[in-house]
């Protein structure tokens, strides 16, 4: 396999210079809190806990409780993966049995902070968005100035809804071992043996394809142009369909009432059709893939569309004496930092077909 090498996923604001900034200087610097589907009910036999977590991973945390609370980590429920390098609040779901160890618990990083009964367990998805206070420091010296003119064109025209590159791996390696195993390629044996690494590799590798679609589509700067044959997303609903009236779902985008959605690549994805699927066959054409490719990983590959634009909400800047300090909401499993490089202009990759041979 060569070298691997890069290309920068494209700027919807490449006509606006960026604040540039280090991110996560501490670990306040980067907060999270989750906005939930629903609130628990206050009766069951699950306990939904309220918890805070600094420097701490998603599979450390249920670690932890799973010690702590005597627990099979399998009980615990989580709606959402949340990073490490941050302070994060979210809900956890855990069997009620195991309240009276509650008072005692005590670990260095994690807090509960609240715990209420619910009826069943917290699944994955349960999520309906995260809220971010994000501050970036060390900007350039007129920053809050370029960040307001980014702001003003975010809040127009969204932005590009890329998977975030630490989905790829370090040195693009679980992408690389998700293209290699779609092409039943020999792989290190953790990846072939190993259930959540396969299921992350090829996770990786969708999301990279996927991020080829969106790249190509704001290079042509057709991201905002509804095609025939693209599939849009009903934003109230989620209900998604082909566009057969070019004009009419034009003005439905344009009032916000659907999104362009592009390919996470399975047997269960609606395909487009006319241009847009020649064009969607053509990037698997590059990596020497097709649909079949998916078709041997049902259950970990299945397929889904994914909006190509993010409008945040409740976007808010303000100058502060340590940097620029960034409030805003986003849906579940979009990219805080894809949205904050918009800002930054700080370089993003993402794999070439080249990283698949």
């Amino acid at each position: 396999m060569p070298d691997p090498e890069h290309s920068i996923l494209p700027y919807l604001t490449e006509d606006l210079p960026g604040i540039g900034g280090d991110l996560k200087t501490t670990m306040e610097d980067f907060i999270v809190d989750e906005i939930p589907v629903y609130a628990p009910s206050g009766e069951g036999d699950h306990l939904f806990l309220l918890v805070e977590k600094r420097d701490v991973s998603a599979q450390f945390l249920v670690k932890i409780l799973s010690q702590l609370l005597r627990l099979n980590p399998r009980d615990i429920g989580v709606a959402g993966m949340k990073d490490r390098r941050a302070v994060t609040r979210q809900l956890v779901s855990v069997p009620a049995e195991c309240e009276p160890l509650l008072a005692d618990f005590n670990f260095d990083g994690i807090k509960i902070l609240e715990s209420t009964r619910h009826e069943r367990k917290l699944k994955t998805g349960h999520l309906k968005g995260n809220q971010f206070s994000i501050l970036i420091r060390n900007t350039a010296e007129d920053g809050f100035q370029k960040a307001v003119a980014i702001q003003e064109k975010i809040e127009q025209s969204g932005f590009p809804n890329y998977y975030g590159t630490q989905r790829m791996g370090r040195d693009n390696e679980t992408v690389i071992m998700g293209l290699k195993l779609l092409k039943d390629e020999r792989v290190p044996s953790k990846y072939s043996r190993n259930k959540s690494l396969k299921r992350l590799a090829l996770s990786a590798a969708q999301s990279s394809l996927f991020n080829r679609v969106l790249t190509e589509r704001v290079s042509d700067h057709s991201l905002h142009t509804v095609q025939l044959g693209d599939v849009m997303q009903v934003c109230e609903t989620g209900g998604i369909f082909v566009v057969e009236d070019v004009p009419s779902e034009q003005e439905r985008f344009n009032n916000r009432e659907t999104v362009i959605t592009g390919p996470i690549f399975g047997p269960k994805m609606k395909p487009p059709t006319d241009t847009v699927l020649e064009h969607e066959q053509r990037v698997l054409s590059e990596f020497s893939l097709d649909m079949s490719h998916f078709s041997r990983f049902k259950k970990l590959t299945p397929g889904a569309r994914r909006p190509f634009i993010i409008w945040p909400d409740q976007l808010r800047i303000e100058e502060t004496e340590s940097g620029i300090l960034f409030h805003f909401n986003l849906p579940s499993g979009v990219y805080a930092t894809m949205l904050l490089r918009e800002f930054m202009k700080h370089e993003s990759v993402a794999p070439t077909p080249d990283d698949a041979q």
